[in-house]
């Protein structure tokens, strides 16, 4: 990895990306952040996944109070979602280290596939 202010910087855009992206659209933020942690920052796969995963958490924390602050969450329609994903999110933080690195990047990419079809299409 490179080390001085032009790592930095680079630290910088990705975080500036990844936010940007997960503010317009309520999400995704991920989908831009581990790819630049693992080709431009130089994080091997796990590591970028998982800290994608940290830096997400207060990005999606701003995101929603700004959400909820101009009135467009709905919290009955939001619960089930959130409980799903709380579930999720323990099952898959606990099952991490055993799931092989070139698995995870597949799944991933299979990830961002179906779901770039899936806006194209739908």
């Amino acid at each position: 990895m490179e080390t001085g202010g032009k790592k930095g910087l680079k630290l910088a855009l990705t975080g500036i990306l990844a936010g940007a992206v997960n503010g317009f659209f309520g999400g995704g933020g991920g989908m831009v952040l581990v790819p630049l942690l693992r080709g431009w920052i130089g994080l091997e796969d796990k590591r970028a996944f998982a800290t994608s995963v940290a830096v997400m958490l207060p990005m999606c924390a701003v995101s929603a109070g700004a959400y909820l602050l101009q009135g467009g969450i709905d919290l009955a329609v939001a619960a089930p979602y959130l409980l799903g994903g709380l579930a999720g999110g323990v099952l898959s933080g606990v099952s991490f280290k055993r799931v092989p690195p070139k698995l995870l990047v597949r799944l991933f990419a299979a990830l961002i596939i179906f779901g770039g079809v899936r806006s194209v299409l739908g």
